[in-house]
């Protein structure tokens, strides 16, 4: 398991060898509509094929990895192995949202053992993130 917490104005880091994996982002402050596509396009060009959403707005970022995806293979049908699964988990706990990704939802084409929790957020939470979903 990765935690990776992401500020509005930081670089992404380079994620691709964890190729492929599924990826649980946490939005636990308001993100603008272009870094939202950045993100979107930075983990679908990275290798996530789960993406499951919880926090602000979760939603919306069902529908931006969606389009990332599309546009990334030029509005064609993605091949198998790297369409992704999108979910968002509004109304929802937290420890729900990170159950669903560690025990439930499964990609057809991979085994996947990678998971990213991207946690989009200024303040560093690390060590509460990864004891709750340890604990999921």
């Amino acid at each position: 398991m990765n935690y990776i917490q992401v500020k509005e104005q930081e670089a992404l880091p380079l994620i691709e060898h964890l190729y492929p994996f599924k990826c649980l982002v946490i939005i636990s402050e308001n993100v603008s509509q272009a870094r939202q596509d950045e993100i979107s396009m930075w983990l679908v060009k990275s290798g996530c094929v789960i993406m499951c959403a919880w926090g602000i707005s979760c939603s919306s970022w069902d529908d931006s990895v969606d389009y990332a995806s599309i546009e990334m293979f030029n509005y064609n049908q993605p091949p198998p192995e790297r369409f992704v699964l999108t979910t968002w988990h509004e109304n929802e706990l937290l420890e729900e949202a990170m159950f669903f990704l560690k025990h439930t939802i499964s990609h057809p084409e991979h085994d996947l053992e990678n998971i990213v929790l991207l946690h989009i957020t200024s303040k560093n939470q690390s060590n509460e993130i990864i004891a709750e979903f340890e604990n999921a």
